[in-house]
């Protein structure tokens, strides 16, 4: 959902930073300007840049930095030092206390919920959504894929303790159709600002094509809800 959401908000002409976990081949994948992992020389550099500040806090606290933690402040260093348009940062954990969290962001989005990370986050599901849902502050639009009801609860009550307003896949954008196709599927989506038809994504899945509808809410939430442009969409999934 990050990545599609850096595509739709490349293909619309923004400059992006895109920092997710974990990676998959090469740590440089985790943070990323304009869609492509930090150079070596980058990913250096942005250590560089916050060296020193993570050797005070080390010195001074009783707990160091952490391995995320100190990637988190790369990663921001990073988008600060291009600069970025838009950053799209995924939470490593949970999300009310996530390194992360410090960012205070215009959108919040949060695809569906399900039990990981329990012997941090709770047992239960709605304990795990009330730790994400600290991801929604007060000037945040939400955004939120399909959930349980129980979670989707949770989630509507702490936007309406904050003041953020809600949009919710099934109630406000979704998956209108899909279908199968060469290499992988095309659907038509229904987005907070207007309908988008034929749109070919090269990935397989039902949930992805959920994923898509979230990400296209996600944009089209940062833009004020307005329609985007189809040729955009279908350039930023393609």
């Amino acid at each position: 959902t990050s990545r599609m959401i850096d595509s739709l908000l490349t293909a619309l002409g923004l400059r992006t930073g895109r920092f997710t976990s974990p990676h998959l081949q090469r740590i440089n994948e985790r943070i990323c300007l304009d869609g492509e992992p930090l150079t070596d020389e980058q990913f250096v550099d942005a250590y560089a840049d916050v060296a020193v500040y993570a050797d005070l806090v080390d010195q001074s606290q009783e707990h160091p930095l952490s391995f995320f933690e100190t990637l988190v402040g790369m990663a921001y260093a990073a988008f600060a030092d291009a600069p970025i348009d838009v950053g799209v940062v995924e939470v490593g954990m949970g999300g009310t206390w996530d390194a992360t969290s410090v960012a205070h962001p215009d959108v919040a989005v949060v695809t569906p919920i399900g039990i990981d990370h329990a012997n941090y986050l709770g047992s239960s599901i709605t304990d795990i959504a009330i730790e994400k849902s600290g991801i929604i502050k007060s000037g945040s639009r939400a955004v939120i894929g399909r959930q349980e009801d129980s979670v989707l609860e949770v989630l509507i009550r702490h936007a309406s303790e904050v003041g953020a307003p809600i949009v919710v896949e099934g109630r406000d954008f979704g998956v209108e159709s899909r279908l199968a196709a060469v290499g992988g599927q095309q659907f038509t989506l229904q987005g907070l600002g207007g309908r988008y038809e034929d749109i070919l994504l090269p990935l397989h899945g039902e949930f992805q094509a959920h994923n898509a509808a979230t990400a296209l809410a996600a944009v089209e939430a940062l833009t004020g809800g307005r329609e985007l442009s189809i040729d955009a969409v279908r350039e930023g999934f393609g």
